[in-house]
């Protein structure tokens, strides 16, 4: 099972967006567990977790981000802003999921 964890500063567009991503991951039969968190919960949201994703809102957190993650082989990066945007669940599942590999 894949644990991503999308952090944000409000949570609402995030949530929409979690939403999405589940629906494709069902479509493809993945094995997944994807939420949404607010960006103040990274630490506290960082165990047992596979991939960590920024929305675009707090791309200038990533460097803070690297310091939670990077120590525990967590890959993080900030969700591309188009996608985003468009609420593109089956583009940011598969961004995270090449995050991993």
């Amino acid at each position: 099972m894949l644990k991503i964890k999308l952090f944000c500063s409000a949570g609402m567009s995030t949530s929409m967006l979690v939403n999405k991503m589940i629906e494709v991951a069902k479509k493809r039969d993945l094995e997944v567990e994807i939420s949404a968190h607010s960006e103040t919960k990274m630490i506290q949201e960082a165990d047992g977790i596979d991939i960590a994703l920024l929305g675009p809102q707090i791309a200038y957190k990533l460097s803070e981000a690297k310091k939670v993650f990077e120590p525990l082989n967590i890959p993080v990066e900030v969700i591309p802003m188009q996608d985003y945007g468009m609420m593109n669940g089956e583009k940011v599942l598969d961004f995270a999921i090449n995050l991993k590999k």
